[in-house]
């Protein structure tokens, strides 16, 4: 690996392209770097993840909407939506749009926190419906979705956006990129001024994630990845791009994040080394925000301790910052406390999750988000008593550079009525590559299987498990077999007005 400084030059200095962050992104992904057999699994089983969680929420509105767009938009030779039939295809970068809509809407796919926030799964969608459209392998495509993740985590790692209050996407726009330029053998040139298309008209607000969060949430990384589509069709095309994007004086490190004088430390890996950024990502096993999933499993063995939570005075939850800030009472979100608040600001509450899965010793992805479940008298109240603290120790501990070191969890002091406490603490979520149960290829099928019973037919379910698994011999034209079919009877439409 190698760490690449990035700042801002004076346009009259003319930084060449060869110095630039975009273009250093671009050699590695146009690289001739073997295949991480490791990290080729993982990419199966990421997809089979991706594809749990996108049946999971088929028939939720803002999937319905995302794919009533894209089915308005049919092409022969075109890319396959999840749940619909095989056979009928749609322009890529509107299976794009409906795909990573459905994968992102139950917030339960991956994971990869550092100085910023993302879900690497997001990269999927957009350069799968591509690899289908261009009539890829099934070896190109996990070339493409290995150089997705590689860029993603490593921008994350450098390039913190959400204390400026940009939101995660402005990094998923370029890594997309990326990874179709390496599924496409794009050439560096190409690949270059698609990473800074993409760049370019990724960058929005967290409002997104702020407040009373919204559907947006969900067809945030799907609008990422179908504007990266059409900014590499562009630069196939021969059109370029404002640059240098990062480094430019007008740029987005100028004028949206530290300023003219601010200097980001990204690391890459060399040319043609092989790229395993995707071996330290993570998935859920809970459908939350990912900082609450290691406090769920430490909420669910302390159930048993409280006993009645009548008796509980309050809690405390010590954590980091991050956590701390985005999910906790740092936020100063009145919505988090609020048991009228939409699922997706209950999601990025971990007041109400830790009083949810307290109480219950459980957590659903459906059933723990229900109106009636949020309004149930003795969780709300539960739900008031409940405050986090940032704790310098645990902020530390997230930012830890060594991925086997970094925690996500915290401490929890619960005081009874009767002026006993209880504490107790948890690094990492159970299913962490660290924790207590590390998922593996076994626990992922075992997700899907659960999360599309009833939804798809046994058969299916057995068709797909088997023929992504074989993901490395798929041919040409055969990555139709990537898509899930779900019974016809499951199908819901919303028939709103609309344009398309």
């Amino acid at each position: 690996m190698r760490n690449i400084k990035v700042k801002v030059y004076p346009s009259a200095l003319k930084l060449k392209k060869q110095e630039q962050l975009a273009w250093k992104i671009a050699e590695i992904a146009s690289d001739k770097a073997i295949i991480n057999e490791e990290a080729a699994d993982m990419v199966i089983n990421r997809i089979i993840d991706n594809a749990s969680v996108a049946i999971a929420s088929f028939n939720r509105k803002p999937v319905i909407s995302a794919r009533e767009m894209a089915l308005a938009h049919p092409r022969k030779d075109g890319s396959t939506v999840f749940g619909i039939s095989s056979k009928k295809n749609f322009d890529c970068e509107w299976a794009a749009w409906a795909n990573g809509t459905a994968v992102r809407e139950l917030d339960y796919h991956d994971t990869f926190l550092a100085a910023d926030y993302s879900h690497p799964g997001d990269n999927i969608p957009p350069i799968l419906a591509v690899a289908q459209q261009k009539k890829m392998s099934g070896k190109d495509l996990i070339r493409g979705i290995i150089t997705g993740y590689e860029i993603q985590v490593n921008l994350v790692k450098g390039i913190c956006l959400h204390e400026h209050k940009i939101d995660h996407i402005a990094h998923l726009g370029p890594s997309v990129a990326a990874g179709l330029g390496s599924l496409l053998k794009l050439n560096t040139e190409i690949i270059y001024q698609s990473i800074q298309q993409a760049l370019h008209t990724t960058v929005s607000t967290r409002q997104s994630r702020k407040g009373e969060i919204s559907s947006w949430k969900a067809f945030a990384p799907s609008h990422a990845g179908k504007l990266a589509i059409e900014a590499v069709d562009r630069c196939m095309r021969g059109e370029g791009a404002p640059s240098p994007i990062y480094e430019g004086e007008d740029s987005v490190i100028a004028h949206v994040l530290s300023g003219p004088n601010a200097e980001y430390i990204v690391p890459l890996p060399d040319i043609n080394e092989e790229k395993k950024a995707i071996l330290e990502t993570y998935t859920k096993e809970h459908s939350a925000e990912y900082q609450s999933q290691a406090l769920i499993d430490l909420a669910r063995s302390l159930n048993k301790k409280v006993g009645s939570i009548s008796n509980i005075e309050s809690v405390e939850i010590h954590t980091s910052h991050h956590t701390h800030n985005v999910i906790g009472t740092g936020a100063n979100d009145p919505q988090k406390m609020d048991p009228k608040a939409s699922r997706e600001t209950l999601d990025h509450s971990i007041m109400y999750i830790f009083a949810v899965a307290l109480e219950d010793g459980k957590w659903h992805h459906v059933n723990s988000y229900t109106p009636s479940r949020a309004n149930k008298k003795s969780t709300v109240e539960l739900w008031q008593k409940i405050k986090t603290f940032e704790d310098k120790e645990w902020t530390q501990k997230y930012h830890d550079p060594d991925p086997n070191k970094k925690c996500f969890g915290g401490r929890v002091i619960i005081k009874m009525k009767d002026s006993t406490k209880i504490e107790d603490e948890i690094s990492v979520a159970d299913a962490h590559p660290s924790g207590n149960r590390p998922f593996e290829r076994s626990n992922y099928i075992e997700k899907f299987q659960n999360l599309t019973k009833g939804i798809i037919l046994p058969k299916e379910s057995g068709r797909f498990l088997k023929d992504v698994q074989n993901l490395r011999k798929l041919k040409s034209g055969e990555l139709s077999k990537l898509n899930v079919e779900v019974k016809g009877k499951s199908i819901k439409s919303r028939n709103k007005q609309s344009i398309f």
